[in-house]
């Protein structure tokens, strides 16, 4: 397998893969790594569809892409996916996937039509003092001690970080920052997570700074991530013939480590029963999920809380005790703080007396099929830190023109709220809304009732939510494909990539091409990441906006750093640099 920038093999269709007509797939998981896994095994591996096999714990795909109305109840989403331009990888696999809703169109060519038209924006990222905008909404507020240690953390090398946290790296000043606020509520990090993963999302979104108070850097799919994203797969699957397994729970893989090499020899299902492998069967392992043993509640009752690995995470640790090479589990799914994020709601508004408190932020009305809020809303002065959502509506197909949903989540997860004194973990549907709208301005002696009559909230736990960005160390995630392997991988966000960031769509179908690229010995490149943290011009930009746009002899800096810049850019004069510093507003 190799890296390739480019579109020079962007567009070359693969030779057939040597003997792919003697080999079968086994793919354990049909979230979003499984179902890439299994598209990129027919169209560049080239491998039968009926070949392919997918095991699947539910009773339906899509894993945490998810989106769902339950007739009676209402409707439920865990949470949303943002996505962005240089989603190489992803945008490589939707291209070859017809869309459902445009003849003759991908899924990619009905998301950028969609985006064209009506491209994302936030016109109101914080508020506090109950609806009210927060004044300086749309500036980093970052000290020059603070713009310093995001620069520090920028340069660190990766092996320097191990051990370390987010709080371990950045001083006070930085954690009162709207930056902070932006981008712990923006991507669910916490000050106890790994300082590692802050590094690579700096790297890797670097090029996004400038959009991060606005969310014009994100892309959001007309409907919820089910309905536009995860049916046009298994609709392109089931065309093809892919064999779909549900209800079957693989317990463990037995792996044969002889002659130095890694061969997966049988997938035990948690029935009793085993499926015979041989190196002519590949085997595509989800291990570990973040929505692994989720609960539900309803508006009268709170989400239980559990504590359940569940099939995926003990599945991971049966294979974690046969080698050392294939991760450590424990580092992301034990010992997660009392604090940390676990509960999301979804909020459907029965009619539309909800809409003047969103039209006075965002200045958008609900149901004109166009963005609403752009993305989340954070609640700065929120005990919960609660942030919220309302998507381009209908979110769901099932919705009524008068339905709206908006999804509500909160960071701190063992706090009393400000309306509702209770934590956000132990409150029903109804008690979340409840405390949303007292954030927003509603008169406090109408909410009660207002959220009893006019609305329908569903509650869920998901206790490994932000497993993803616990601390940890090289080894931790097993290589997609460990050394030796000769037929087994790992896919999915606890799969070890080094070059992207956890938490993504992205990531999840870059280690099944990945995957199957290196399996079947596929002649062809994997897209590389964006290399944004290497573009002179892309790292002027994100110093413009860190310092809330000041030129560079307005910054706040010691006399001795403000003089030497100043011969600096005497020296610049008459070059490009000087020309890009002038385009960008540095000088």
């Amino acid at each position: 397998m190799r890296y390739t920038n480019g579109n020079y093999e962007a567009f070359v269709t693969p030779r057939k893969p040597a003997n792919v007509e003697k080999k079968s797939a086994y793919i354990v998981g049909a979230g979003l790594a499984g179902l890439a896994a299994a598209i990129f095994l027919i169209r560049d591996g080239q491998m039968e569809g009926k070949k392919i096999h997918i095991l699947e714990e539910l009773s339906l795909s899509g894993g945490s892409l998810d989106g769902k109305f339950i007739p009676d109840e209402g409707f439920v989403v865990r949470g949303g996916r943002e996505m962005e331009n240089h989603f190489e990888c992803l945008w490589d696999l939707f291209r070859s996937v017809p869309s459902l809703e445009i003849d003759n169109a991908s899924v990619l060519d009905e998301f950028y039509y969609l985006d064209r038209e009506d491209p994302n924006s936030s016109n109101c990222r914080l508020i506090h003092n109950r609806g009210e905008r927060v004044e300086d909404d749309g500036k980093f507020t970052l000290s020059r001690k603070a713009q310093d240690e995001i620069i520090q953390l920028f340069l660190s090398k990766e092996e320097l970080l191990v051990g370390k946290s987010i709080q371990d790296v950045f001083s006070e000043e930085f954690f009162e920052s709207n930056f902070w606020l932006y981008w712990c509520t923006m991507f669910a990090f916490e000050k106890w997570h790994s300082a590692i993963e802050m590094r690579r999302y700096i790297l890797r979104f670097i090029h996004h700074i400038e959009g991060l108070p606005d969310f014009k850097a994100l892309k959001f799919t007309r409907y919820n991530q089910y309905d536009s994203l995860v049916k046009p797969m298994l609709a392109f699957l089931e065309e093809k013939g892919v064999d779909f397994r549900y209800s079957s729970a693989v317990d463990n893989i037995e792996v044969d480590f002889s002659n130095q090499k890694k061969v997966a020899k049988a997938i035990k299902l948690s029935d009793g029963s085993r499926i015979n492998l041989t190196e002519n069967d590949l085997i595509f392992v989800t291990n570990g999920s973040i929505t692994e043993s989720s609960t539900q509640g309803s508006p009268t009752t709170a989400a239980p809380v559990s504590k359940n690995l569940g099939v995926s995470w003990k599945l991971w640790q049966n294979l974690a005790r046969q080698s050392s090479e294939f991760g450590n589990p424990s580092a992301f799914c034990d010992n997660l703080p009392d604090e940390s994020w676990f509960v999301s709601a979804t909020v459907t508004w029965e009619n539309l007396k909800i809409q003047p408190y969103f039209e006075k932020l965002t200045h958008r009305q609900l149901r004109t099929g166009k963005v609403v809020t752009g993305g989340i809303v954070t609640i700065k002065d929120s005990n919960w830190l609660m942030s919220f959502a309302t998507h381009r509506q209908p979110h769901f197909k099932e919705q009524t023109t008068d339905q709206s949903t908006t999804w509500v989540y909160g960071l701190i997860s063992n706090t009393p709220g400000n309306f509702v004194k209770k934590p956000i973990e132990d409150c029903t549907g109804q008690e979340i809304t409840q405390e949303l709208l007292f954030h927003l301005g509603m008169p406090e002696n109408e909410i009660v009732d207002f959220v009893k009559e006019n609305t329908t909230s569903i509650p869920v736990y998901m206790p490994f939510i932000t497993s993803y960005f616990m601390m940890r160390k090289p080894g931790d995630r097993p290589l997609v494909v460990p050394t030796g392997s000769l037929n087994l991988s790992f896919i999915g966000n606890f799969a070890e990539t080094d070059r992207d960031t956890v938490f993504t769509t992205e990531y999840s179908v870059r280690t099944a091409m990945e995957a199957v690229y290196q399996l079947l010995n596929v002649d062809r490149g994997v897209p590389e990441v964006f290399a944004s943290s290497y573009d002179l011009r892309t790292l002027a930009n994100s110093i413009y906006y860190l310092s809330d746009k000041k030129k560079i002899t307005e910054m706040d800096l010691p006399f001795v750093k403000k003089e030497a810049l100043k011969i600096g850019l005497k020296k610049l004069q008459g070059t490009y640099l000087e020309d890009l510093f002038k385009e960008i507003g540095l000088v």
